[in-house]
């Protein structure tokens, strides 16, 4: 072989190997997000309100959502539960927070929302309710197959739901990470579920956590350092985050979370 061809070669392959050094590699795969992260192809489908109330009304507000939701929640005619309902105590204020499991997906939502339209009591508590607002958002939300089921609890506790917006499909390289992650945060109960969005905000991802109160909370998540493996964890998962939030919640009376 000439010596030009064979050096010519040789460049090549050290050009190939230099730029593989800064490619990252990442395997086609057909499957969607949602089919990869969560338990199976019948998970619950999760739906969380924003509810930003005039601070005037937030007592009123409070007081017609324990009259409410809990008749939604223990009527069997709706496939749907009342998983949490919370106030924010720290982050936005005057906020209501509200999560609904729908059993059976989106099925069990579109059946949810075309009964409730005939429900005159629950008509006319959107009638009030929207009186007392100042905004409105939501999302629907899938489970991690990796995260606890959120299953009512006893309390006193604070709630803590920590959002993160992730960087455009990073979804999957997050999920591998807590996978491992979560068995670090399980040693107090504090883990509640852990959620991704598929409608509103798109690569969100939603971890609630239960705590018995602040000092509580800031001795956990310190305890979690001194497992080997944590420190990989936040050093691989940081870099996935655009922007995160944290609210400090308090349970409704009607809330199964407390």
């Amino acid at each position: 072989m000439p010596g030009g061809l064979s050096a010519s070669n040789h460049r090549n392959r050290e050009d190939s190997w230099f730029k593989s050094l800064f490619v990252r590699k990442v395997d086609p795969r057909k499957d969607a997000h949602s089919h990869l992260l969560t338990k199976n192809e019948e998970s619950n489908l999760y739906k969380i309100q924003f509810h930003n109330v005039k601070p005037e009304c937030l007592d009123a507000y409070n007081q017609l959502c324990e009259e409410t939701l809990p008749s939604i929640h223990n009527d069997k005619y709706y496939p749907c539960e009342l998983v949490g309902t919370w106030n924010t105590w720290y982050g936005e204020q005057d906020q209501a927070v509200h999560m609904w499991r729908y059993r059976g997906g989106y099925p069990a939502l579109t059946e949810v929302m075309s009964k409730l339209r005939q429900n005159k009591e629950f008509m006319k508590y959107r009638e009030e309710r929207g009186k007392m607002l100042l905004s409105r958002r939501n999302q629907l939300l899938l489970e991690f197959s990796f995260w606890n089921e959120p299953i009512p609890r006893k309390g006193p506790n604070i709630y803590e739901l920590r959002s993160y917006q992730l960087r455009p499909g990073t979804m999957i390289e997050w999920g591998n990470y807590w996978a491992r992650a979560i068995g670090y945060r399980q040693h107090n109960s504090e883990a509640v579920g852990g959620f991704f969005s598929q409608i509103g905000n798109l690569y969100m991802v939603h971890h609630l956590w239960a705590y018995k109160d602040l000092e509580a909370r800031e001795a956990t998540r310190n305890a979690a350092w001194q497992h080997e493996g944590w420190d990989e964890v936040v050093y691989y998962t940081v870099p996935l985050i655009q922007h995160m939030d944290s609210r400090i919640m308090i349970p409704m009376k009607a809330s199964p979370l407390q």
